[in-house]
């Protein structure tokens, strides 16, 4: 890590968690770059998918069961 990320790191440590929520989104939101090639694969990828559902190839799932599939069970 460069002197001035160190330097930035230690003083954003300080903010309070509001702010320094506010600043983690805005680092992120600068990398979130769009990828025009990567965004036509992902719509390649979902026309096959929809098309596969539609020729009864692949079923749906109800988002209850993938939820529930992932739900993590509190301590008693």
């Amino acid at each position: 890590m460069s002197q001035t990320a160190k330097a930035l790191s230690e003083q954003a440590v300080q903010l309070p968690p509001v702010e320094r929520m506010a600043l983690v989104e805005r680092i992120l939101d600068s990398l979130d770059v769009p990828d025009a090639s990567l965004d036509a694969l992902w719509l390649h990828e979902a026309d096959e998918r929809l098309a596969a559902y539609r020729r009864g190839e692949i079923r749906a799932v109800a988002l209850s069961d993938v939820l529930a599939k992932y739900q993590v069970s509190k301590p008693a």
